[in-house]
């Protein structure tokens, strides 16, 4: 029997990987399905992947593309649960998923702080899907809390901002398709001094009249290790980037890409970036108020994580004790089936 994580690339799949070390209730061994992605290929690198058609925001036509290869791959591997951190190109697997009578757990996006996404609420209407959110806040009788991706980190310490001179910088602006951010890389271009060496990863962002030198998309290891180099990130504010600033000890700058200036299909980053900048664990700004002050500050913190996580307890799993399970296990059991 085999369970199967599904997840798109970017911030999707960086979380359900740390997540999916953490989940009782299922059972391994684990299979991926996935985008074919550098980043898909260098974290999964050894795990059992089926690679899917690209799904994008807003794409009806290629979910639809996508039902037959998740026909194969749930006949041919024989799944017995599913597992996901979203978004879209779930669907056809929840659905088919639910005719086969399978184990369904959907684990919404730690993207969203104040409710679930359009996605999610699609897939919440799926009869026997077990829902859960990451933000005990709207946990309700319908979406179960067990925990979340960022509460693993804390607040390390902070020297003194500015003790620390700025000689290596990353920039991520994700692999969002067919959205660029070149505000942020103008505003960027103002503010660094020319000495600073920069890494761009640059997306679908046109930065060809810029004068710089951008890669569209880097392996996971290679963006990491150059993340480990640098005095500072900084990046759209997404839950992958930020997960692997956070990984590395460091405290990302977030700057959140926004809907009005068409840089995505919704405003959902503002909710990661506020959430993590309460919990003190990145600096957030706009892209136009960008300021050499908040590359300071997010360089000279830092970040630390637990060596052992608590369990993500999954509908029919093991009960664990306050404050990671919230209400208890048979009270969310119950409340999931109304």
């Amino acid at each position: 029997m085999t369970t199967l994580l599904v997840a798109s690339t970017g911030g999707h799949l960086k979380q359900l990987y740390r997540l999916h070390r953490r989940l009782e209730g299922v059972e391994g061994p684990f299979r991926w399905a996935t985008f074919d992605t550098p980043q898909s290929r260098s974290l999964l690198a050894g795990e059992d992947v089926d690679f899917v058609h690209f799904v994008g925001g807003r794409d009806p036509g290629n979910v639809l593309r996508n039902v037959p290869l998740a026909h194969r791959i749930l006949r041919t591997h024989d799944v017995r649960a599913i597992v996901s951190t979203g978004s879209a190109v779930a669907l056809p697997f929840y659905a088919l998923g639910r005719s086969r009578g399978l184990d369904l757990h959907y684990i919404e996006s730690a993207a969203r702080s104040d409710g679930p996404s359009r996605t999610a609420g699609m897939i919440a209407r799926i009869p026997g899907v077990n829902l859960y959110a990451q933000y005990p806040s709207w946990a309700d009788g319908k979406w179960a809390f067990r925990g979340a991706v960022f509460d693993s980190f804390a607040l390390a310490g902070q020297a003194r901002p500015g003790s620390r001179e700025l000689r290596k910088v990353v920039v991520s602006l994700g692999t969002f398709k067919d959205y660029g951010f070149e505000r942020l890389v103008r505003r960027l271009l103002e503010i660094l001094p020319a000495d600073v060496e920069v890494l761009w990863q640059t997306g679908d962002t046109d930065v060809s009249g810029l004068g710089i030198r951008g890669h569209h998309t880097l392996p996971e290891h290679e963006l990491s290790q150059a993340i480990r180099e640098a005095d500072v990130l900084v990046a759209h504010a997404g839950v992958g980037a930020s997960l692997m600033a956070l990984e590395l000890g460091r405290c990302p700058v977030l700057v959140p890409r926004r809907v009005s200036h068409g840089e995505h299909v919704d405003d959902h980053q503002t909710q990661i970036a506020g959430e993590l900048s309460r919990r003190g664990l990145a600096v957030t700004a706009d892209a136009d108020r960008l300021t050499l002050d908040h590359l300071a500050t997010a360089a000279a913190t830092r970040v630390t994580a637990p060596a052992q996580e608590p369990p993500f307890v999954l509908a029919g799993g093991r009960s664990h004790p306050q404050p990671w399970g919230g209400p208890s296990l048979q009270r969310d059991r119950r409340e999931a089936r109304t």
